[in-house]
């Protein structure tokens, strides 16, 4: 066999690699995205300390039966409301055992992705959206919540929610833990030698919304970030229409971020500092 032949020939293999590759992702990105981990709870009894605890389901817009958490201060309202969106993976059980310390005085909604704990229905952002800006108004609705006080809050993935609903929702602030610019942007930096934007259907991408928030944003990152790296959060702070602060919380990684107590400290005098201000 000649050269050209030898050279024609590797081509090829290498073209069919490429081409079993970009397809392997594709019909992956699903569980290489969102990756719900079955239905197994973080925390088996939630409860919240500070709060009066119960079980939630809330239909979607589509009927897709989603199910969480509230929790509601025990001395009467109207209180300051927030809502959770978690990060890939992440069961939000661990929000009602941890809601004392991290929202103190404060209603809060935290539901599980579709797919995700007891939810059902199929993971997409288009869902996750959709069905935040449900929940926002849901819980707007409650008789024990003041609408002109919600705050979103998002970590990870799900700071890519939060930013979104935050666009078309009138939220009072908004946190965000470790954010990125675009889930888009992280995959293209994982897989260099494939074209995501052709076959990614999830792009998260919150660095073309973050010009349009109204509300004071406060990012937290990771002191050490090896799934949202440092650049791709200075990208989106650099968009956003109103930062607060952008801090980096000591020994914290991105997996361990939302449950140290600097940043659980960091996150309740924000917002207790926002809900404090004169209503508009």
């Amino acid at each position: 066999m000649n050269n050209s032949k030898k050279v024609a020939g590797l081509a090829g293999i290498v073209s069919v690699l490429w081409m079993g590759l970009t397809a392997a992702v594709a019909a992956n990105q699903k569980r290489l995205l969102f990756n719900p981990l079955g239905s197994k709870r973080e925390v088996l009894k939630p409860y919240s300390s500070g709060h009066r605890t119960r079980p939630i389901v809330v239909r979607s817009k589509d009927g897709t039966r989603l199910s969480g958490w509230l929790m509601t201060p025990p001395v009467a309202g109207p209180h300051p409301g927030v809502i959770y969106f978690g990060g890939r993976s992440e069961e939000v059980s661990w929000v009602a055992r941890d809601a004392g310390r991290l929202f103190p005085g404060m209603a809060v909604l935290a539901v599980n992705y579709r797919g995700y704990g007891d939810s059902h229905g199929d993971p997409a952002e288009e869902h996750f959206v959709d069905d935040g800006r449900m929940l926002f108004d849901w819980l707007s609705e409650r008789h024990h919540v003041d609408p002109k006080r919600i705050a979103v809050v998002g970590r990870s993935l799900g700071s890519g929610v939060a930013v979104q609903v935050a666009m078309e929702r009138d939220a009072n602030s908004i946190v965000l833990i470790t954010p990125y610019d675009s889930i888009l942007a992280i995959a293209k930096r994982k897989f260099k030698a494939i074209p995501v934007e052709y076959v990614l259907r999830h792009k998260f991408e919150s660095v073309k919304y973050a010009h349009q928030l109204k509300a004071p944003t406060y990012v937290l990152r990771a002191a050490f970030d090896d799934v949202v790296p440092h650049s791709h959060t200075d990208l989106l702070v650099e968009k956003l229409g109103l930062l607060h602060a952008d801090e980096i919380v000591p020994d914290s990684d991105h997996m361990n971020i939302p449950y140290l107590d600097s940043t659980q400290q960091r996150i309740a005098s924000f917002l207790a500092h926002r809900f404090s201000q004169p209503r508009s």
